[in-house]
């Protein structure tokens, strides 16, 4: 018997006690035989929108699918669906009608994998499926005929696959074999859904495994056409260090990428898409070269984050770090040199380029350091300290009109740029007093 937390316990007998059925039902009843943590309770009872309700009067129920939100303490939202069987869908997204059905049978019949058609009253498992055997086997089976399922809901195409991605499970030999029949259908389905599976495909625990399975299934084409003809791009020239095609390289960048944030994880699968399209071989030598190929593949995810409809911090993020990934690593830069790459990718998002840096290298067969690398990194740390900006002055434009009796204009802003050239180049530092005396010489040498 599974172990149920004393709220849920307590829930679920609210219902029993005025004689409805309720269970917990899908991913929970799932993640509870893994041993893993809850986040989220799914319920599903004979129990009309309306009787809940009367239950529990502080629930909210708006949507046609018969779900009511029930709030608990700490903020832990409960969802409970009344028992449904569905009709034809004709969108491959929703189905055209809901009736409520009579028994919990009726309900797990129409969910997706056998893995989520499990339902659990706190006494016993209702398995009709064999979801449990899955569990074992780490399969991931489509419930009853997987052409119907994923005709009935798209989206069903890249939820098998995420749920592969973050349980490390392979998917059954009939559910591949359909999604690869079916993988068109998936261009019936919002770019915002895509969005928000291909991040959780990005999240899980395998996420290069994913994004091989969307390719081996043929979503990839129809989701990322511009990294699945990467796969066909060749890399292994002479003078060349990479071993690997470019659609290879990137997803091996993608396994090695330290940072667990989506749009870094992003970002080192496709920092060199450009590649397809600036691919060049000299057919003398042998010699392959992709000139500018971070321009170009700039230019590619500015198109590619609008498609996914991406926030505009996303997008700023995803762009900066597939336009600046080739920055040069030299004994020899100067530190203006290493302030202006600093500028170009940003503070914030320099842990970020570093790992897609490390990312890169490794997907590519190399060290996943060297000196000039760790010496770089300590450049990157040094040269912080000192001021990036005319804010980071300990003068303003306060003490310019003060000391030189200017009036609010452009003159401020041009002695404040001098002086900061000053302390940039290293002639002046940046201490308000010996800043102060540069004013003073500054009024001096403009009075003359």
């Amino acid at each position: 018997m599974l172990t149920l937390p004393n709220d849920i316990k307590s829930f679920l007998d609210s219902f029993q006690k005025k004689g409805y059925k309720i269970y917990v039902v899908g991913g929970p009843v799932r993640d509870m035989l893994l041993g893993k943590p809850i986040t989220n309770w799914d319920f599903a009872t004979d129990a009309t929108p309306e009787k809940i309700l009367k239950l529990f009067p502080e629930g909210f129920y708006n949507n046609q699918f018969g779900t009511v939100g029930i709030s608990l303490q700490e903020g832990m939202l409960l969802e409970v669906t009344t028992f449904r069987k569905e009709g034809n869908y004709k969108d491959a997204r929703h189905p055209d009608k809901i009736e409520w059905a009579k028994t919990i049978e009726e309900d797990l019949a129409r969910r997706d994998f056998t893995i989520n058609a499990m339902a659990y009253d706190g006494k016993k498992i209702v398995d009709l499926y064999r979801g449990q055997e899955d569990l074992a086997k780490k399969s991931i089976r489509a419930v009853g005929d997987p052409d119907k399922r994923f005709s009935e809901d798209a989206l069903r195409l890249m939820r098998a696959i995420r749920l592969a991605s973050e349980l490390g499970f392979l998917i059954e030999d009939n559910t591949r074999t359909s999604i690869q029949k079916k993988a068109q259908l998936i261009t019936k389905i919002s770019w915002e859904r895509i969005r928000d599976e291909l991040l959780k495909i990005l999240a899980s625990a395998n996420p290069s495994e994913g994004i091989l399975f969307l390719r081996n299934t043929g979503l990839l084409t129809f989701i990322l056409p511009e990294l699945d003809i990467c796969f066909i791009i060749p890399q292994k020239s002479p003078k060349r260090h990479h071993i690997f095609d470019v659609g290879t390289h990137l997803v091996m960048s993608l396994k090695h990428c330290p940072s667990k944030d989506t749009i870094t994880r992003l970002a080192s699968l496709l920092h060199d898409i450009g590649k397809s399209k600036t691919f060049r071989r000299d057919e003398s030598t042998g010699l392959i070269t992709f000139y500018n190929h971070e321009v170009v593949g700039t230019q590619m995810v500015e198109k590619i984050a609008d498609r996914f409809r991406f926030s505009g911090k996303q997008k700023e993020k995803l762009v900066r770090l597939v336009q600046y990934h080739q920055f040069t690593v030299s004994e020899l830069q100067t530190d203006k040199a290493v302030r202006r790459f600093i500028r170009n990718v940003g503070k914030e998002y320099l842990l970020d380029i570093l790992d897609l840096r490390y990312s890169d290298r490794v997907g590519s067969g190399a060290a996943p350091t060297s000196w000039r690398y760790e010496l770089f990194k300590k450049r990157l740390d040094e040269v912080q300290k000192e001021p990036f900006s005319i804010s980071d002055l300990k003068i303003d434009g306060n003490d310019v009109m003060k000391i030189l009796q200017l009036k609010p204009g452009p003159q401020v802003g041009n002695v404040l740029k001098s002086i900061f050239n000053d302390v940039e180049e290293g002639r002046v530092k940046n201490e308000k007093e010996v800043l102060l005396k540069k004013l003073g010489e500054f009024k001096v040498s403009s009075l003359k």
